[in-house]
């Protein structure tokens, strides 16, 4: 009995834990799409520099699409990692556009 109640805690974890990457995934995910929003509202990104990053962002949700579809709904730690990794660069193009010099 007590190893099903061990199963039992451990199957509960391992859902809770994905169920809080996939919340910090799409979270990440609407604050930069308010990021790059923001840019654009205050011209610190011209539409052409919006539209790149809307893709970027694109792409990356496509990926993680797949890799859940892949998965049965779950992401690996593997892959969160490579989803992060993919999120951080996506953030550094969004700072970089936006504090460019480039006269809008």
């Amino acid at each position: 009995m007590r190893g099903w109640a061990m199963v039992a805690a451990v199957v509960a974890l391992a859902t809770s834990v994905g169920a809080a990457d996939a919340g910090r995934i799409e979270r990440r995910k609407n604050r930069q799409q308010r990021r790059i929003a923001h840019g654009e509202a205050t011209g610190k990104l011209s539409p052409q520099e919006a539209e790149r990053l809307e893709r970027q962002e694109g792409a990356i949700d496509k990926e993680e699409q797949a890799m859940r579809e892949a998965n049965g709904g779950k992401l690996s730690p593997a892959e969160r990692r490579v989803i992060n990794r993919q999120q951080n660069r996506e953030s550094r193009r969004i700072f970089r556009q936006k504090h460019d010099a480039n006269d809008r």
